[in-house]
């Protein structure tokens, strides 16, 4: 069966967002060029407009689809340790502080990456920032047990700032002892799970 138009106008709109969400994690909201994106993604700069009205309809779609991927990587972890007691909160400190997102800045949390260049940008596209951080707030509080629920702007504070200075750090041994030190530290504060070994 061949695909509709439709289908293929959503498919390449997936394709450049996509392509998009990977290009504001390398290189920042300032990085992001529009002509780079549509190459990247197998497009000619022409096509843009058929998709989104203007960069900063496509910055806040990046910004959703990179949201999801962080989500997903978490989900993901919870699903490989289901049956070992580990807890929702275990599986997203261990997934958004894992050693693999030091070596590379296009993949993990777009708020880490994004942080201090949120303010400075546009209503709509500083809107969905706000967004994406209020809802990775409620993700940690979500993951919480009920005595710890009113920590979770702190702990989700201490992620992303351990992701950044990590990151600073590069992927070097010093820069897994940050990622290694606030793990052990959240774990052993907030996490009330004993996985089995």
């Amino acid at each position: 069966m061949k695909p509709t138009f439709n289908s293929r106008k959503k498919d390449t709109h997936e394709r450049i967002v996509a392509a998009a969400a990977h290009a504001i994690r390398s290189h920042g909201y300032a990085g992001v060029s529009v002509a780079e994106v549509m190459k990247k993604a197998g497009y000619t700069h022409g096509g843009f407009y058929a998709h989104f009205k203007s960069r900063d309809a496509l910055l806040v779609e990046a910004l959703d689809c990179a949201s999801q991927d962080i989500a997903a990587e978490a989900a993901r972890v919870a699903r490989l340790r289901a049956g070992t007691g580990a807890s929702e909160f275990r599986c997203l400190v261990e997934a958004y502080l894992a050693d693999q997102y030091l070596g590379t800045l296009e993949n993990g949390c777009p708020i880490a990456a994004l942080a201090a260049e949120m303010p400075r940008q546009s209503q709509a596209v500083r809107g969905a920032s706000m967004a994406r951080v209020h809802q990775l707030i409620a993700a940690v509080r979500s993951t919480l047990p009920e005595s710890y629920r009113a920590m979770a702007s702190v702990i989700t504070g201490s992620l992303v700032g351990t992701l950044q200075l990590a990151r600073a750090l590069g992927d070097t041994p010093q820069g897994r002892e940050v990622l290694s030190a606030t793990r052990e530290s959240l774990l052993r504060l907030y996490d009330t799970s004993v996985p089995a070994h």
